[in-house]
Parts: C-alpha cells; structure tokens; sequence
C-alpha cells in the first residue's frame, strides 16, 4: 500500500510523515528513504517485492519524485503495484496539480495535504530580484527553496524570463510610457542594467529559452540545466 503526503507547507508535510511511519510501522519494520537526487532506474520495481533478511516489513520513503522525472514516472507507473505490494510506500511531495492528485488517489491509502499560511509561503519574485542584481550564490539558494516550496522549474523559468523581458525592454526604451511599464518596475529595471555587460541581457534570455525547449524535449535534464544556467551568470 501507499500513502501520499504534500502541498505547500513542506515542513507540516515531513513532520506529518514522520509521525505516521512511528505511529505505523511495526518495530522489527525497516525503513529505507530514496531522494530524487540519489535515484537510480529500477529502484521502485526493486522496492515492490524487496523482503527483510530479518523477518520484518519494508518500509520506503520517496522523497518528492517529482524532481527528478525519472523517479517520477517509475513510481506512476506502478501504482497498481504498489498498492498490491505487501510492503508500505510513504510518498513525500511539494505542491501537486489536479492531474497529478488524481493519479495519486486512484491506488493510495490515503492523501494528506499540507497547505502553508500565506504570510510564510515563498515569495517566487525574490527569484526575479536576485537575478536583477546578477547575484548568483542567491538565486541558486532561492532557486532550492523554490522547489522545496513546490514551484516546478517550468514556473520559476517564467519568472526568471519574465524578469528578463523587463531588463531588455528598458534597455532598448527611454520611457516607462515607451516601454509599456509603470514607472517603478521600469526605474528598477534601468538601474540593474548596470550589473550586465552590453547583448548580456539578451544573450541569457536567448539561452533560457534554449535551456526551457531542451528540457521540455528531453535533449537536458531541466532541473540541472537551470542550476548550471544560474551559476553562469
């Protein structure tokens, strides 16, 4: 059997978790955690029929698949089996969409959803500042807590695009009217542009496009494409 616990208030979600495995799983039970980061193919297909040398039952933890589209779609793959598996799978997740919830609930044992106040949610334009001020040790930290947060690096692309659209626009205008700003964007715009050299700030949209179709065809591996696109800067 599984049971999924996610949304947007990571730490209500771990701690949710942990809670449940100690109250659950049977003293001689043995727990195994796999990280999106150390996945490796056929980890979930071994887990399903895996069998305790001491007699006990297997637990595994799966720590937010969704970073790593490999473990990802394993482990949607065989959610049947996982569910007909005599072994107990805690699935641990950011914030999910509606198609990705309905996949979950057809199998799981249960769902649980942790939703963050929203006076401590994530600011996703701190993104935005950071890469205005060309600081790139902070937007790779923000860019971790991002996805912690369950931003999908498809949104946080958008930002960071979205951030550079303002940058190009007031370098090629001379007026917020001009640019189609208002004026504060426009002004904080125009003085970040002395953090980049001349055709920089068209050189990193051009290859944050790049960066965005390789990973959507598959060509790149999104998630460390972008990391290598931030420490560039």
């Amino acid at each position: 059997m599984y049971v999924v616990f996610f949304g947007t208030d990571r730490r209500g979600v771990r701690d949710a978790a942990t809670k449940y495995i100690d109250e659950k799983m049977p003293k001689d039970g043995q727990l195994t955690t796999i990280e999106s980061e150390s996945f490796d193919i056929g980890q979930v297909s071994d887990a399903l029929g895996a069998t305790s040398l001491f007699g006990g039952s297997e637990w595994y933890v799966f720590d937010t698949p969704s970073n790593n589209p490999e473990f990802d779609e394993e482990i949607k793959k065989t959610l049947q089996e996982m569910k007909d598996s005599p072994n107990t799978f805690v699935v641990l997740e950011g914030a999910m969409l509606a198609p990705a919830k309905k996949v979950y609930t057809k199998h799981a044992e249960g769902l649980y959803e942790f939703t963050a106040d929203k006076e401590v949610r994530f600011n996703a334009f701190a993104l935005a500042e950071a890469l205005a001020q060309k600081d790139k040790r902070k937007l790779w930290l923000l860019l971790q807590e991002a996805r912690l947060n369950g931003l999908r690096d498809e949104e946080n692309i958008g930002i960071l695009w979205w951030q550079l659209k303002a940058l190009r626009l007031a370098d090629k205008t001379k007026s917020a009217a001009e640019a189609g700003m208002k004026d504060f964007p426009y002004n904080k715009s125009k003085q970040a542009l002395r953090a980049f050299k001349p055709g920089e700030v068209v050189a990193l949209s051009r290859s944050l496009l790049e960066l965005y179709h390789a990973g959507h065809g598959g060509v790149k591996d999104m998630d460390t494409a972008l990391e290598q696109w931030v420490l560039g800067l």
